[in-house]
């Protein structure tokens, strides 16, 4: 078995993500299950060994031999590119790979509402895409900076860890940077891109306080930024951004999130009607009155202004998971599932 032909197999059977356990045949997952590959051999310590390593440049043996962790992307000509992580498992190495498709879907054929492409038509302030792991943050954030390549001419600098959807420069101008090839760290990379001349930002992930103060300040700089965070919805993803800073700098940031948000798309994948998967959504835009609550701390008021904001283009999960049943995309036993407020 060589890692090649099982990631083949994998895209081929429209995988979404490929484990490699040691002691256990390879394990796909398919439509949001995982599935065993009985009909593949179980891997042992040295086929693992064998099949990771042979993914790894030397730089990056070194580093994972270090830190037992590595997050690398890994490309099979035109068939797919693959995000992987690689990780120890009781003394084994293990890996997992996210299949990233080689075309990027446009934001029609990912149905994203209206009010997302008016939020992307801006030219500065803060957007995040929000969700759980897997839930299709990096389709959604490749599709919107294809539109913005596709629509305008703009510099649009990339940060990412690693680089997943491959950019080719139409109306705008894309570099794509990659942590520990092209940058050193998040934090630095965004300090030194502004004199990079930029208009559009895109930050991989906000994973740590200086990351997301930076990110935060970019966008009140002038430029339009897009960033993740691994938030349900709205009210969270506000609540996440404060609380990762000291009590003393809260206010500040409360005051500089309600001037530089200008709004949040959270989401995630779930069964559909018929097979596959689908992207149920919540949508914030922050009106005067979200950024006055952001400000005045009143964050638990979130969800109720955006129950309420149709006119304003905003809906919640539950709205949406609504909307979906009714257009018989979803069955009622998934919409009663992922409610967050069961009818039953």
């Amino acid at each position: 078995m060589s890692i090649d032909t099982l990631f083949k197999k994998a895209a081929e059977k429209n995988a979404s993500d490929i484990h490699l356990i040691v002691g256990m045949s390879p394990v796909f997952r398919i439509d949001g299950k995982l599935t065993p590959q009985t009909d593949e051999p179980v891997v042992n310590d040295k086929t693992a060994e064998s099949m990771i390593y042979g993914l790894m440049s030397e730089r990056q043996k070194t580093i994972f031999d270090e830190t037992k962790e590595l997050d690398l992307s890994y490309e099979i000509g035109e068939t797919a590119r693959f995000r992987v992580n690689v990780h120890q498992e009781k003394g084994n190495i293990g890996l997992v790979a996210r299949i990233i498709p080689t075309k990027i879907p446009t934001m029609e054929e990912l149905q994203m509402p209206q009010i997302v492409f008016d939020l992307i038509s801006l030219n500065q302030g803060l957007i995040l895409v929000t969700g759980p792991t897997g839930c299709g943050k990096s389709t959604t954030l490749a599709s919107i900076i294809n539109h913005i390549n596709n629509e305008r001419s703009e510099h649009i600098v990339t940060l990412e860890d690693p680089i997943e959807f491959i950019f080719k420069s139409n109306k705008s101008i894309i570099k794509q940077r990659q942590l520990h090839t092209d940058m050193v760290n998040f934090n630095n990379a965004l300090i030194h891109v502004l004199r990079q001349d930029p208009n559009v930002i895109m930050v991989g992930e906000m994973r740590d306080l200086e990351t997301i103060a930076t990110t935060i300040t970019l966008a009140e700089t002038g430029h339009l930024v897009f960033a993740t965070l691994h938030t349900h919805n709205s009210a969270q993803t506000v609540d996440r951004i404060i609380d990762i800073f000291p009590s003393h700098q809260q206010a500040q940031i409360r005051l500089q999130l309600s001037m530089t948000l200008k709004g949040i798309i959270s989401q995630r994948l779930i069964p559909k009607q018929g097979g596959g998967r689908i992207a149920t959504r919540e949508i914030l835009v922050n009106t005067p009155a979200i950024s006055n609550l952001i400000r005045e701390n009143k964050i638990a008021q979130i969800k109720t202004v955006v129950q309420t904001s149709a006119d304003e283009g905003m809906f919640t999960m539950d709205q949406d998971l609504t909307r979906l049943q009714k257009e018989n995309l979803i069955d009622k036993e998934t919409l009663e599932f992922n409610l967050s407020v069961p009818t039953k």
